[in-house]
Order: structure tokens, then C-alpha cells, then sequence
């Protein structure tokens, strides 16, 4: 009885995939105890991200060689754009490290708050070089020692490149779930707290000691031999730091790291042996930019991250509402489509208890009335239990069974149930049978629920005709193609060319008082076994309801005979 509403549940039931989680959310998202992938440190590296990060150091590659010819040429007056260099790099490596911070609140892994504490202290220490260089601050009475700035830049130089070693040997820390147990917000303060103190203690030594420095500088502009030891430690670190990245890669963020160092590595290069050793020449500037890009690129990598993630949250969100939306319409329709199944028994129960009741009060009982109208109560009694149990029917495994099954049968017991109802309401039913009809492959009740909502439709539709006979007359017959069609035909006052497509629309209806869900729904299960459902005029009055199934191999071609010549068939 309720094949009506088994679309409908299963719609709203689709809603949830099988283990609960709503419908639309990933089979393949993450829970808590596995990498999640749309976090870069986890994330492994896609196949345009690794197009891309080729791309990107052919381009610094092909940069390095056109700026190789002119390395050497001296510039003048470029000091004052030390401070606007300086205080890029400084927001780029602090914005990078925040960002980083962010990522282990969430993903508590010790690899990225090393690799974040390496942007903070390189980022930090950007300050005092830069307050050092002679000739920028010195009016204010800062950086008159070359030696200082030396010193710094050998530090950051050389400290990098460690902390990204750190974070690829604490990945490994990361991968036996040893996550920090203490609070993350007190952890990242420690970490903070902890680097700032080192970064200031090495500024401090370096501006206030002077005099206990390493030799680094001959003069403003060039470089000591003892300089020269600098570079090639740091291209060492580089080197490992490039092989511990390669040997446990196993997210974008260690790609992208990959690239810092590879962009750092010709950093070194241009500034160390492209210029000769001599400052704020063309090459000089070229290393320095090339230094700005490589402190940039995990920054704007993470940045893009977070703008993709943001999108997808939008998506997802806005996904959410219309499923949401999906599921209230839903319900609406639902419950409108129950309330349209048991209106109908319960309607019936009211008209035989009172007539029951008028033959009991007559002054000669009529039992054998009163008997058949009690009898017809308990029937549409039956009929409102079935719509509940329907309910609970349709989430048990076989709630879409589908069996072999004889459609006449089907139809007169549905014409059993109606006819003593029709009789009451004036209304003749008449069948016209196929005797040789194929049997059909569906599910009984689905089908049965079809035909009882047209039968029931049709005698509706009657109920304000005097003037002709009232007739409800229901056909089936072998189509050509070797499917099968039923017909239901009234007498009634037919349906305007206007309404004829939208009687299938949920929520329409020409009846004062219907709901609008029979049609749709009936149309819905005859699509669902493979046929079809529409309308045609009854000349000279009324409508006639044709469907089509599908014989019991499946069969039902486009052409069926002369059924389609007349426009039957659409």
C-alpha cells in the first residue's frame, strides 16, 4: 500500500550514506586516527604541484643565467631599499610561522612547529641585520659595525637549513602518534617565548660584541676569506637537508620545502661566488630577491591552501543548506503522501460506520447490511495498518523485491476492494481484461497502489456528474513490443489542455481538497519499473490514465504499433 512514499524515502534516505554520515560527505575523508588530506603538511604532493614546483625553479634557474653576465655591476644609492627589503622578508617568515602555528593546533605535530619555530628565529633576526648595515641607520646612530651584520646573516644562513633538517627528522616522531600531551596554546607560547629569547640573545651578542666576532668583512663591500667557509657549510646543509626531505617525502609541505631549499641553494650561489663577494652589486640585488622568493613560497602556498580549503567550506556549506532544504521538502511531501494514503481507508471507515449506523436505525434491522458494512470497515482498517507497516517495510533490505507477477490478478483485486465503495457512490466499473497478458516484474504493492490511486481518481473525478452514466472502465492488453498496457478511463469532465503536464507535479492538484503526491508518486514507481504514465482525453467526456510496463524479460520497446500512430503512446 505505500509503494507511493517508497520513492520519497528513499530519496530522503539517500541522504545518509551507510555507515550514518550525511550524504555528500566523502567516503574517503579522514577521521582522527589517519592523515587528513586537505592539511598540506599531510597532503601528498598532486601531479600540479610537482609540474608546478619544476616550472617555478626553471624559472629561477633561467633567471640566475640571464643575471650572470651583468652580476658585477655596481649600483649606487640602493642602500636606502635595505629597510623595505627587510621588512618584507621580516612579515613574509613571521606570517609564514603564524601560519604554520595554525597548522599544528590542528594537526599537533612536533615536524611543523620545528619547521614554524625556523621561520620565526630567521624571520626574527631580520631586525638587527638589517639595523647593522652601515650606511642605512647610521644617521640615527645604528649600524656602524659590519661585522654584526656579517655575523647575522652567517646565523640565518646557516640555521635555516637546520630547522628544516629537524622537521624532516621529526616527521618520524610524528608517524608513532607521539602528539603533545600539554596544552597546544601553552606549547606555542613556550616555542615562541623560547625561540624570540634565542633569536635576541644571538642580536645581542652580535651588536653589543663586536670586538669577539669572527673576522667576516674587509670592508662595506667585500667579504673575508673566513667568509667563504659560510657559504659552503650552508650549501652542505642545503644538501642534507635536500636529501632528508627526499628520503621521507611524503606531503606538498615537504615538496615546497624541497623548492625553499633549491631557491636558497642558488641564493648562496649568486651571492657567494655570482658577484665576487661584493655587496649591493646587480648580483648582490639579484641574490637578495632570490632570498624574498624562497622565504615567500611556502607563505603562499599555505595561503593557497587556506583559500581552497575556504572555497571548499563554502561549497560544502552551501551543499549542506540545499540537502538540508532537500530533506525538509522531503519530509513535507512525505508526510503529505501518508497523510494522502490513510485519508483514503479512513474516509471509507467514517461512510460504512455511519451507514452501518442508519440500517441500525431503522425499525427493521438490517444485519446483512451492517454486517457488510462492518466487514468493509475491517478491510479499510487493514488497508491503514498496511500504510504503517508499509513504512517500516521500506528500510528492511527486500523493500524494493520485485517478482514475477499476473497484472489481471493484481488489478482485480483492486477492483474487488473498490467496486462495493463505487456502487455506494454510483459510479459502474467495468474491466476489460487481456486474458493473454505476459506476466509483469514488479513489486505487488507498488503496482497495486498505482492502479487503486487511479481508480480512486477516476471516481473523484465523477462525483459532480447528473447528466450521463458514471463509469470507471479499466483495460489491459498485449502491446506489439511485448509489454503490457493498462488503461483507466472515466467519465468524468475530463482535464484542461492546460493541467495535463502539470497533474504530475507534486503539490498540484485540480481537486478542491487534494494534496497533489498520487500522480506524482504513481508516475514515479511506473517510471522506476521501466514504463511510463500520462493522460489522454476519453471522448467525448472524461480522461484516460495509460501506463506501460515492461513484460517479465524487461521488454518494452519505443515502437508499439498503432497505439503510438494515434498518439497513445507518447
Amino acid at each position: 500500500m505505500l509503494g507511493g512514499i517508497t520513492p520519497l524515502l528513499c530519496s530522503w534516505g539517500c541522504a545518509l550514506n551507510s555507515d550514518g554520515t550525511p550524504h555528500g560527505r566523502d567516503a574517503r575523508m579522514p577521521d582522527s586516527r589517519g592523515p587528513d588530506p586537505f592539511l598540506l603538511s599531510t597532503a601528498p604532493p598532486s601531479r600540479a604541484e610537482k609540474w608546478l614546483a619544476g616550472a617555478g625553479l626553471a624559472t629561477l634557474v633561467l633567471a640566475l643565467l640571464i643575471t650572470i653576465p651583468y652580476a658585477r655591476l655596481r649600483t649606487t644609492g640602493t642602500e636606502v631599499l635595505l629597510p623595505a627589503y627587510a621588512v618584507a622578508v621580516f612579515l613574509v617568515e613571521l606570517l609564514t610561522s603564524t601560519l604554520l602555528l595554525a597548522l599544528f593546533s590542528v594537526q599537533k605535530s612536533w615536524a611543523v612547529l620545528t619547521l614554524s619555530s625556523g621561520y620565526l628565529f630567521s624571520g626574527l633576526l631580520v631586525i638587527p641585520w638589517v639595523v647593522t648595515l652601515p650606511d642605512v641607520f647610521a644617521p640615527l646612530g645604528m649600524g656602524s659595525n659590519i661585522e654584526s651584520t656579517a655575523t647575522l646573516a652567517a646565523v640565518r644562513r646557516l640555521s635555516f637549513p637546520l630547522f628544516v633538517i629537524a622537521y624532516a627528522l621529526t616527521k618520524d616522531r610524528d608517524s608513532t602518534g607521539d602528539e603533545p600531551q600539554r596544552s597546544i596554546p601553552m606549547i606555542i607560547v613556550r616555542r615562541t617565548a623560547l625561540i624570540a629569547s634565542l633569536a635576541g640573545a644571538v642580536a645581542w651578542v652580535a651588536i653589543v660584541h663586536p670586538d669577539k666576532l669572527p673576522k667576516f668583512m674587509i670592508d662595506n663591500r667585500n667579504v673575508a676569506p673566513l667568509w667563504h667557509a659560510v657559504p659552503i657549510a650552508a650549501i652542505c646543509l642545503y644538501l642534507i637537508g635536500l636529501v632528508s626531505l627526499w628520503v621521507r617525502r611524503r606531503s606538498s609541505l615537504d615538496l615546497w620545502l624541497m623548492v625553499v631549499l633549491c631557491t636558497l641553494l642558488i641564493e648562496n650561489i649568486t651571492l657567494t661566488y655570482v658577484t665576487g663577494g661584493t655587496r649591493l652589486n646587480l648580483g648582490w640585488w639579484a641574490g637578495r630577491l632570490y632570498g624574498l622568493v624562497s622565504a615567500s613560497i611556502v607563505l603562499l602556498v599555505l595561503l593557497s591552501e587556506a583559500t581552497t580549503l575556504q572555497a571548499r567550506l563554502a561549497r560544502s556549506v552551501h551543499s549542506e543548506r540545499l540537502a538540508r532544504e532537500s530533506r525538509l521538502t522531503t519530509m513535507e511531501a512525505l508526510s503529505a503522501s501518508i497523510a494522502h494514503e490513510i485519508n483514503q481507508p479512513l474516509a471509507s471507515i467514517v461512510i460504512n460506520a455511519g451507514a452501518g449506523l442508519r440500517w441500525l436505525d431503522q425499525e427493521v434491522s438490517q444485519t446483512e447490511e451492517v454486517r457488510a458494512a462492518l466487514e468493509r470497515i475491517a478491510r479499510d482498517g487493514h488497508r491503514a495498518r498496511d500504510v504503517v507497516d508499509g513504512i517500516r517495510r521500506l528500510f528492511r533490505r527486500d523493500a524494493q523485491e520485485r517478482v514475477p507477477l499476473d497484472l489481471n490478478h493484481l488489478i482485480e483485486d483492486v477492483l474487488q476492494h473498490w467496486r462495493e465503495e463505487a456502487r455506494m457512490a454510483g459510479v459502474t466499473i467495468r474491466a476489460d481484461l487481456d486474458a493473454k497478458l505476459p506476466r509483469a516484474t514488479g513489486n505487488p504493492s507498488q503496482l497495486q497502489q498505482v492502479i487503486s490511486n487511479l481508480i480512486a481518481n477516476a471516481g473523484e473525478a465523477m462525483g459532480t456528474i447528473s447528466d450521463r452514466p458514471r463509469v470507471v472502465h479499466v483495460t489491459s492488453k498485449r502491446l506489439k513490443s511485448r509489454g503490457i498496457l493498462v488503461s483507466v478511463a472515466d467519465t468524468g469532465p475530463g482535464i484542461e489542455p492546460n493541467f495535463k503536464d502539470r497533474i504530475f507535479e507534486p503539490f498540484f492538484s485540480t481537486k478542491p481538497d487534494g494534496m497533489g503526491m498520487g500522480l506524482m508518486f504513481s508516475r514515479s514507481i511506473i517510471e522506476s519499473h521501466g514504463g511510463k504514465l500520462w493522460v489522454t482525453d476519453n471522448v467525448p467526456h472524461g480522461a484516460v490514465f495509460h501506463l506501460t510496463l515492461p513484460n517479465g524479460d524487461g521488454s518494452l520497446e519505443p515502437n508499439v504499433g498503432p497505439l503510438q500512430r494515434h498518439g497513445t503512446i507518447p
